[in-house]
């Protein structure tokens, strides 16, 4: 890649680290691109407990090749965060490729840019894609024009691969894939709602059911200002 590629990761309080930690890991060993964290204040971001520091602000990244939307808990208040909707959606304004993991995508949706786009989310929380004039896609990755999107937490690996593949072949994208040693083999065949056993997929629904009106109520709101 003759010139540095700008891929810009965008935080908001109350991410989830793996949403953007695992595509990081990837793309960062993409030779040429240049990984940039950043958040809507700067400074610092707690993450499931852990602390991300010195962070640029938004408002100083001038553009970007890519743009990434992690999700987590923290959607729901950022998808109701004009400032931040406004920083997402001038960078997506010139960007090649727009970009989202787990629940990123609904902030994408809060931001009018996924309107008749299919797209990829947690599966808790997918169907409220819809809301924003989006196509829900049980997809690992699903791919619609300039947009990739990954579903949820783990399947930012996938994602960053997918997209690697797009920029730079599946060669590269395989060579870093054997570098970090991805080949996942779970102990467990309970990672989509459609194989985990019953009684697994009773409790966890039950436990993201306590949060799901507020998020339902955040998305039709951000959905309303569109």
């Amino acid at each position: 890649m003759s010139q540095t590629l700008q891929i810009v990761i965008a935080l908001f309080p109350g991410v989830t680290h793996l949403d953007f930690t695992g595509p990081h890991q990837v793309l960062c060993r993409l030779p040429g691109a240049k990984v940039t964290v950043a958040s809507l204040a700067g400074g610092e971001i707690e993450a499931d407990g852990l602390v991300f520091a010195r962070l640029p602000k938004l408002s100083d990244i001038e553009a970007c090749d890519v743009l990434i939307v992690p999700g987590g808990f923290g959607t729901t208040q950022a998808m109701g965060d004009p400032d931040f909707i406004a920083q997402i959606c001038r960078l997506a304004d010139g960007a090649k490729y727009v970009c989202s993991v787990c629940t990123g995508s609904l902030v994408l949706g809060a931001a009018g840019l996924l309107k008749g786009k299919r797209a990829a989310c947690h599966w808790a929380w997918r169907d409220q894609l819809a809301l924003f004039g989006a196509i829900p896609d049980a997809s690992r990755v699903a791919r619609d024009g300039r947009y990739i999107t990954g579903g949820g937490v783990t399947a930012g690996i996938d994602f960053a691969l997918t997209l690697i593949a797009e920029l730079a072949g599946d060669e590269m994208a395989q060579g870093i894939q054997l570098a970090v040693e991805y080949a996942p083999a779970p102990p467990f065949n309970a990672g989509r709602p459609e194989t985990a056993p019953t009684a697994v997929l009773e409790r966890i629904t039950a436990i993201y059911g306590k949060g799901m009106d507020e998020r339902v109520a955040a998305a039709k709101a951000a959905a309303g200002v569109l």
